[in-house]
C-alpha cells in the first residue's frame, strides 16, 4: 500500500486552490515591510493594487524580477505606498505557486492598508504557517523541512540557527528514508515468504534478521541521542541562581548578562521577584533567573519578601540547572547547608563569589560536602573567574557530552517520540523473530515501524497533528 498517496488523499480538504495574503514582516516601524500573495490568482490581484513604473502588465513579466510602481486603491485610485514588487512563478517559489510579495515602506498603517486593498481585490487572510503548508502539501519540502523552518524563525543562538539548517536541507529526513529503505527491503522479503510460500524466493537467516534488525535499532538510537542536545540548542537551559541574602546574586547575573538588569544593594532583601536575562554560552540559550535571597523560613518577613522568597522556590523547582552563589569572605551558615542539600540532587554549579574580598570559604568544604562538580571561585565585582564561571554552565548543560559537530539532530518531541515508537516495534520484530513466530507478525511489526517513521516526514501523519503543527507558525511564513 502506498502509504504516501493514501495520505495525500486524507489531506486534500488542506490543500486549498484559493489564494492567500499576509503580511510576512513583523509589524512595527522597520525600513521595509513585505506582503505576501501566493495562488492561482496571485498576479491577478497583484495586478489590481500595484501599478508598475513601466506602466507594463504584470502579466509580461518575467519570474523571478522585481519592479519599482505604486501600491494605488483601485477605487479610489489614490497612491498609497511607492513599493517594489517581486515576482515567482509557478513552480519555482517557496509555495510552487504564483507567489508576489510587495515590499513596502516598514510601517504599519501602509501594510495593513496593502493587505487591505489585497483582500479586497480577492484574496483571502492566510492562516498561521499556511504559505509553509503549501509548500509541504505541494511537495516541495517534507514535514521535517517544515517544521525546520519554524526552528529556524525562533533560533536564539547562532548554534540552533546551523543545526535547524540542516534539518532545512533534510539532514534528519535523508536518515528517516534510509531507515525506511531498509525496513521496506526487509518487509519486502517477509511477505513474499508469506504471499508465496511455495515460490523458492530469497531467505534470511535468523542470524541474519537479527543482525539486520540489530542495526537499524543501533541507527535509530543513534539519532536519538542527539534529542537531548538538540531540545537544549533550541529550547535552552534554564537557570536559577540560588543563594542566602546579600551573597552577590543579582550582580553575579549583571555581570553575566553585561547589563544592570537588577538591583544591587548591601541590604539583604532587595531583590523580591525573580529577574529573568538570556544569555548565549556555547551556542546554549540559558535563562538566567536572579531569585530572592533564600531564607530558612517566610515568617518574620514582610509580606512582600516572603512573597518573593515563595516565588523562587517555585523558579527553583523548575530549573535544570542551579548556579549556587555563596559569599566566599564568610564561613558557612545554616542556611548555605540547606541550599547546598538541596544542589546534591540536582545539577548543579557552585561560585564561591566575592573573592576580592578574601576567602574564608575554600573549595574543599564544599566538596565534602557535594562531591565532584565545578566548585569555582570569583569576583562578580571584578569579573575574575566569570569565564570558568560560564565554561562550567556550559559543560554541566551538556552533562559532559561533546557538542554536536554534524549530521541529523533530532529537533522536536514529536520526532523523538516517533522514533522511540519506531524503536520499540523493532524491538518487538527481534522478539517476535526469537519466538519463533510466522512472518504475519514480523510483517506486522515492520509496517508499524515504517508507517511511524513517515509521521517525521509527514507521509503518515494525521490531518490534526498536520493542523496542530503548522497552528505554531507565525502567520506570513
Amino acid at each position: 500500500m502506498d502509504l504516501k498517496r493514501v495520505n495525500a488523499e486524507s489531506m486534500s480538504s488542506l490543500l486549498r486552490e484559493d489564494t492567500i495574503a499576509a503580511i510576512s514582516t513583523p509589524l512595527g516601524e522597520g525600513g521595509i515591510g513585505i506582503v505576501r500573495l501566493s495562488g492561482p490568482s496571485a498576479l491577478v490581484i497583484a495586478e489590481k493594487i500595484f501599478a508598475p513604473t513601466s506602466c507594463k502588465s504584470l502579466q509580461d513579466f518575467h519570474s523571478h524580477t522585481i519592479h519599482h510602481g505604486f501600491v494605488v486603491d483601485p477605487l479610489s485610485g489614490e497612491k498609497v505606498d511607492e513599493a517594489l514588487l517581486s515576482l515567482m512563478r509557478t513552480p519555482r517559489s517557496y509555495t510552487t505557486e504564483d507567489v508576489v510579495e510587495i515590499s513596502c515602506h516598514g510601517g504599519v498603517v501602509p501594510l495593513r492598508r496593502t493587505l487591505v486593498l489585497a483582500l479586497q481585490a480577492g484574496a483571502r487572510l492566510a492562516e498561521p504557517g499556511e504559505f509553509t503548508l503549501r509548500a509541504f502539501l505541494h511537495g516541495r519540502i517534507d514535514l521535517a523541512q517544515a517544521e525546520a523552518v519554524a526552528e529556524i524563525i525562533r533560533a536564539r543562538t547562532e548554534r540552533s540557527l546551523q543545526l535547524a539548517f540542516r534539518n532545512l536541507e533534510g539532514a534528519l529526513s535523508r536518515e528517516v528514508r534510509a531507515l525506511k529503505e531498509e525496513l521496506c527491503s526487509l518487509l519486502a522479503v517477509v511477505e513474499a515468504g508469506v504471499d508465496f510460500p511455495e515460490e523458492e524466493l530469497e531467505v534470511l537467516t535468523e542470524a541474519h534478521w537479527e543482525e539486520r534488525l540489530e542495526a537499524l535499532g543501533a541507527r535509530i538510537e543513534d539519532l536519538l541521542r542527539t534529542a537531548q542536545d538538540g531540545r537544549i540548542y533550541y529550547e535552552g537551559v534554564r537557570v536559577a541562581i540560588i543563594g542566602r541574602p546579600n551573597v552577590g546574586k543579582s550582580s553575579l547575573l549583571n555581570a553575566l548578562l553585561g547589563e544592570d538588569r537588577a538591583i544591587v544593594s548591601p541590604y539583604p532583601g532587595t531583590t523580591r521577584d525573580p529577574i529573568e536575562g538570556y544569555i548565549s554560552l556555547g551556542g546554549i540559550p540559558f535563562r538566567l533567573v536572579d531569585t530572592a535571597g533564600m531564607r530558612r523560613k517566610a515568617e518574620g518577613l514582610d509580606p512582600v519578601e516572603a512573597e518573593g522568597l515563595r516565588r523562587s522556590r517555585r523558579s527553583l523547582e523548575g530549573a535544570e540547572l542551579l548556579l549556587l552563589i555563596l559569599d566566599g569572605s564568610q564561613a558557612l551558615t545554616v542556611e548555605d547547608e540547606a541550599l547546598l542539600e538541596e544542589a546534591r540532587r540536582r545539577r548543579w554549579v557552585v561560585v564561591i563569589n566575592k573573592a576580592d574580598l578574601g576567602l574564608a570559604l575554600q573549595p574543599e568544604q564544599i566538596r565534602e560536602r557535594l562531591g565532584q562538580g565545578p566548585i569555582l571561585i570569583a569576583s562578580a565585582k571584578t569579573g575574575y573567574g566569570l569565564d570558568k564561571v560560564r565554561d562550567a554552565m556550559v559543560e554541566q548543560a551538556l552533562n559532559g557530552r561533546v557538542p554536536l559537530e554534524e549530521g541529523a539532530v533530532v529537533a522536536n518531541l514529536r520526532h523523538q517520540e516517533a522514533l522511540a515508537r519506531a524503536l520499540g516495534a523493532i524491538g518487538l520484530a527481534r522478539e517476535s523473530l526469537k519466538a519463533g513466530m510466522s512472518g504475519e507478525f514480523l510483517a506486522l511489526d515492520l509496517k508499524v515501524a515504517l508507517e511511524t517513521l513517515g509521521e517525521i516526514l509527514g507521509e503518515t501523519a494525521s490531518e490534526d497533528v498536520l493542523k496542530e503543527i503548522f497552528s505554531r507558525f507565525c502567520i506570513g511564513k
